[in-house]
């Protein structure tokens, strides 16, 4: 029985892989690049790149994202396995087979304005659609994510502000490179896409993580999985069952959204039993997640009434 689940999801995870990874590369192809849209990633530098030196959309992706998935492989280990590289080598794939199809001069003419806004927000829609499948799988089309995750474990600092950065740094490229308009357009996709990816990966919310709440018969199981696998930490909160009693210890923990999927489908296959609550999160502070001296800082009128 297990094992046949286990088969079930595998399939499902990887079908969710494949047609995230096209529908993704449909909305760089069609949208966002003959826009000259840059909203962040691996993406948008190989947009620059395509209208600066005509250089090919796919290739250009999956070169650049070779070298961060080997440093990513050995800073981070097994996270980045197979899964991942597959989600990026199709996406590359998925960009050129669109452009090869329609052409990479996108189906809507651009020298109307009002087709640009239409580009910019189904460009969003689209690449958070296919990019939150492509997460909720557990796995992710590479890219500046890896840089991201670089950024937030050495530098200190949270998962969503370094990637705000780095894509920050990426769009601030195209504001140079296509005018502070595009760069413009290109801020309203990414803001766009990050609110369709998280509702695609929980139809809720719009934050980087979520707190978790786990209390089962298999708590050991699940303790060692988010530690080993997932590489996170969390509480163990003694408590009793209403009814019952009986001791019934609850994991509390905070999980990127990417890696939630991936958690809940360990829990249902392990223990289908469990009661497993998650919840939106609005501030994580601590090592490694915002800092609670800079939140003070910023909001001293604030906090200087209580």
């Amino acid at each position: 029985m297990k094992l046949t689940s286990d088969k079930r999801y595998l399939a499902l995870e990887y079908t969710y892989i494949v047609i995230g990874s096209f529908i993704t590369g449909f909305s760089i192809t069609i949208f966002t690049n003959p826009s000259q849209i840059a909203p962040g990633g691996v993406s948008g530098i190989a947009t620059i790149l395509y209208h600066m030196f005509g250089w090919d959309l796919g290739l250009s992706m999956l070169l650049m994202n070779i070298p961060l998935f080997l440093v990513g492989v050995w800073l981070f280990g097994k996270q980045f396995g197979f899964k991942s590289v597959l989600g990026s080598v199709l996406l590359s794939v998925a960009t050129n087979f669109w452009g090869y199809l329609l052409g990479y001069d996108g189906i809507l003419d651009l020298s109307r304005d009002m087709n640009v806004w239409l580009s910019c927000l189904f460009g969003g829609v689209t690449a958070g659609l296919g990019i939150g499948l492509v997460m909720k799988s557990g796995s992710n089309t590479g890219g500046t994510d890896i840089l991201a995750q670089i950024l937030a474990k050495y530098g200190k600092i949270s998962l969503g502000t370094s990637l705000f950065l780095v894509d920050g740094v990426i769009i601030l490229m195209s504001a140079f490179t296509f005018g502070i308009e595009k760069a413009m357009f290109a801020i309203i996709v990414a803001y766009v896409m990050q609110i369709m990816v998280d509702k695609v990966i929980l139809n809720m919310g719009t934050n980087y993580a979520k707190t978790v709440l786990i209390t089962s018969e298999k708590i050991e199981e699940i303790r060692a999985f988010i530690l080993n696998d997932l590489d996170k930490s969390g509480s163990i909160i003694d408590a009793k069952g209403m009814y019952s009693r009986a001791d019934k210890p609850i994991i509390m923990t905070v999980i990127p959204n990417n890696m939630i999927a991936k958690l809940t489908r360990f829990v249902h296959i392990i223990d289908p039993s469990a009661f497993m609550i998650i919840q939106e999160t609005i501030h994580v502070f601590g090592e490694g997640n915002n800092s609670m001296a800079q939140y003070v800082a910023l909001n001293k009128d604030v906090t200087q009434q209580h």
